[in-house]
């Protein structure tokens, strides 16, 4: 069985006054991910929403400004997404979405053998998840305009290391 995640599409990364924001490049993924999530419920397929969702002093804002802070309007899905209440949604404090999270938990309980990706930032979330994803055996899918970064190269990049190394399908 398949299942989409939506990886980060929260306000912190794509409003204009967010914290970690990418830009109107975040904001151009939007239909084509609302897109998607219509596909995969229509034919009964989860929706999976990962969401960044830190503690305030949480160590990866050593790299990074804080972000996604638990209980703020930062880590809150963006109103512009699909959601509904039939979603799953799952948090998560580092890159990889499988990474202290149930989500491999939760797949395998549904028997999902193949991801399907969206969101943000390709060149952290996305291709991290990716690469867990395969490292556990899934068939990982990225649908290539449904995901954006705030650095163009490095978009690139991930797609082509998702692809050429991870075995991943670029769609």
């Amino acid at each position: 069985m398949k299942a989409l995640l939506v990886i980060d599409m929260l306000k912190d990364f794509i409003d204009d006054e967010g914290t970690l924001s990418v830009g109107s490049v975040g904001k151009q993924i939007i239909p084509c991910i609302n897109k998607k999530i219509h596909e995969f419920r229509e034919k009964g397929y989860p929706i999976i929403f990962m969401c960044d969702n830190h503690e305030k002093d949480d160590k990866e804002f050593e790299m990074f400004a804080p972000h996604c802070i638990a209980g703020t309007h930062g880590c809150e899905i963006i109103d512009s997404i699909d959601f509904n209440q039939g979603d799953k949604i799952i948090k998560k404090r580092r890159y990889s979405s499988f990474f202290g999270t149930d989500l491999d938990l939760y797949l395998r309980e549904k028997e999902i053998d193949e991801i399907y990706l969206t969101g943000v930032c390709t060149n952290i979330c996305v291709l991290y998840t990716a690469a867990s994803a395969r490292n556990l055996g899934y068939k990982v899918g990225v649908f290539e305009d449904c995901v954006a970064s705030f650095d163009e190269k490095a978009h690139c990049f991930a797609l082509k290391e998702m692809k050429d190394t991870l075995g991943c399908e670029i769609l």
